[in-house]
């Protein structure tokens, strides 16, 4: 059975750093039921209803405007 390590480290409100075995794996931006998570494999867009376990999570490989956009409203909203 191989071994796993990750290890989530909160860099300010709202921004969480993710590390693995092989180093940074990715940088989550977002509160709650809302956020991006930013990676090697492109990013990830989740929506959700917190305490329900209902959501929406869009991935996307090249376009980065969208993102940006999202990314300025969660912390915008973060900071609020």
């Amino acid at each position: 059975m191989p071994f796993r390590f990750q290890k989530r480290i909160r860099l300010a409100k709202g921004v969480t750093l993710n590390v693995g075995k092989r180093g940074v794996s990715s940088v989550r931006i977002g509160r709650r039921g809302a956020g991006v998570n930013i990676g090697k494999r492109g990013t990830k867009t989740t929506v959700g209803i917190p305490g329900t376990g209902a959501s929406y999570s869009k991935s996307s490989a090249g376009c980065l405007l969208p993102v940006l956009v999202i990314v300025a409203l969660a912390v915008a909203g973060s900071w609020l």
